[in-house]
């Protein structure tokens, strides 16, 4: 499939007419054609007006007709074959079996949505019958359920080009809940973003859909996305990036005239806390481990262990010799941007150059451009509590070791903690006391808690929580990961009085797409 370099505004290709970007080789430096000029005013409007158009029908469709443009998309994805996993490893500098990896990833948690919506269970049924004869006063006919917010603007991350992208979660789940979606594709996998972008697009005309219900827009800058977001017809943003970008387009939101919600996934550190018993029977092995989880993809993932934190003593001293020797043996990886590589060597850098942190170990030299030597960093428990600046996310395959007095100092670094995505217990049985006094703490910080795992592996599946407290998201309340993802896009209407005709079809007493409900207060299967 011959790449054009156009916008994908509803069924229509469209040439931008703004500053151009070009994606870039990570590996090589090489310059990638085509080229996509950016939307701007006329473009951010005619998706806008044709998501608007769109979304009183798309919302409306039956959960079977829903469920199978879901399951379409999948299909199309699948159906470009390697042209999409060659492009993707030439945008991205991330190799074949992971991108193979993640595009199973996105077909799976598109088909998983497709299963949610046909289940219905989304819609939250409520109804309480009239009671007319209620003394002292009756009540009224209230039936109510969850119907889709509107429009929603998705931000494309640089670091899963399939599995948080055009087609990603935040997508999946706005498509699931009844939203039409706008995608501003992320600059570094324009390719990769648009051959994902005609699949969906032929799965709207195979499934005779309004073809406003999705659009692809590219840009430079931040002219666009933050045209999106201001627009009044968006009525809400899904976003996995940066702290400064979350924060920059929760402020446009906020000052619109109706604010609207942003749901973004920005930073987290991911603390893990070697208790002591298990650091003592198995440091050698959590060290091992621990030092696999950090190079994996060259720490691109948001559940990077950035953080690790155990009491100072001969067994702390025997994990870290261990680390050092892993991480020494580890060869440097391509990063996915020279930006992403310009900032993790600045962040690197802080650490190296800090008074009060001293340097463990560093990975092998690089051996091309734009390469992530790991890197493994050390700082005594009061000196990370007095400096805020330490606890800050370096994107990319660093970490700093905490070296703690006693276990008060360890609770009191966990409490200090901004909120995170994971947080972790490395621990062995007869570690359950201190287990017992950190998970309070860990369950107010992280939105999941692993044992005796590595928080790098987010699985997609009903019980999954991707999220937790700022800045690690916008909203605490919430998940990007997992069938509960479909909450984030949806909002309770409550119908009073009203007659079966004008009853939604799952509310009527008939119940014709045969959903549970609450009835009464007791669930009806």
């Amino acid at each position: 499939m011959q790449l054009k370099g156009d916008l994908l505004i509803g069924q229509r290709r469209v040439q931008g007419k703004l500053a151009a970007i070009q994606a870039l080789n990570p590996a090589t430096g090489e310059r990638l054609e085509p080229s996509y000029c950016g939307g701007g005013v006329a473009e951010v409007e005619l998706a806008c007006s044709l998501a608007e158009a769109a979304s009183f029908a798309y919302g409306e469709t039956s959960l079977q007709q829903r469920a199978e443009f879901l399951e379409t998309i999948a299909l199309e994805i699948e159906g470009l074959g390697d042209a999409l996993i060659e492009r993707a490893m030439l945008e991205s500098g991330l190799p074949k079996a992971r991108l193979e990896g993640e595009r199973g990833r996105t077909c799976g948690q598109l088909r998983l949505f497709a299963a949610v919506v046909r289940a219905g269970e989304w819609q939250d049924l409520r109804i309480d019958p009239a009671l007319p004869e209620r003394q002292p006063l009756p009540r009224a006919d209230l039936r109510q359920r969850h119907i889709a917010l509107g429009p929603v603007a998705v931000f494309g991350a640089s670091n899963f080009p399939l599995a948080f992208s055009v087609a990603g979660g935040d997508t999946a789940s706005a498509l699931a809940a009844g939203c039409p979606v706008i995608v501003k594709a992320h600059s570094a996998h324009p390719g990769t973003s648009e051959l994902v972008g005609l699949a969906v697009q032929a799965a709207v005309a195979k499934c005779g859909l309004p073809e406003g219900v999705f659009s692809l827009l590219f840009g430079s800058g931040s002219d666009v996305g933050q045209a999106l977001v201001a627009d009044a017809r968006v009525q809400a943003v899904g976003f996995t990036g940066s702290r400064s970008g979350g924060t920059a387009l929760m402020a446009t939101a906020q000052a619109r005239s109706q604010p609207i919600p942003v749901y973004a996934e920005m930073s987290s550190i991911n603390p893990v806390f070697l208790l002591p018993r298990a650091l003592q029977s198995r440091g050698v092995e959590l060290a091992q481990g621990f030092a696999a989880s950090l190079a994996m993809g060259a720490g691109q993932f948001c559940t990077s262990p950035g953080l690790v934190i155990a009491q100072a003593g001969a067994a702390l001293d025997a994990f870290l010799a261990a680390a050092a020797e892993a991480t020494g043996a580890t060869a440097a990886q391509t990063m996915l941007t020279p930006g992403i590589h310009s900032a993790y060597e600045a962040g690197v850098e802080v650490l190296a150059s800090h008074e009060r942190v001293r340097p463990l170990a560093r990975g092998q030299a690089a051996a091309g451009p734009n390469q992530c030597r790991a890197g493994i960093f050390v700082t005594r428990a009061a000196d990370f509590l007095a400096d805020e600046s330490l606890q800050g996310e370096i994107f990319g395959s660093c970490s700093l070791v905490i070296e703690c007095a006693d276990e008060a100092e360890i609770r009191q670094v966990a409490a200090c903690l901004e909120g995170q995505l994971t947080a972790t217990l490395q621990m062995d049985s007869d570690d359950m006391a201190e287990a017992q006094a950190l998970l309070p703490l860990l369950e107010r910080k992280a939105g999941r808690v692993l044992v005796n795992g590595w928080p790098t592996g987010v699985e997609v599946c009903h019980a999954m929580v991707h999220g937790g407290p700022f800045p690690a998201t916008s909203d605490a309340r919430t998940t990007s990961v997992g069938s509960a993802a479909i909450a984030r896009f949806l909002r309770p209407v409550c119908y009073q009085n009203l007659p079966q005709e004008l009853l939604p079809a799952a509310l009527r007493d008939a119940n014709l797409e045969g959903c549970s409900r609450l009835l009464d207060g007791k669930r009806v299967l």
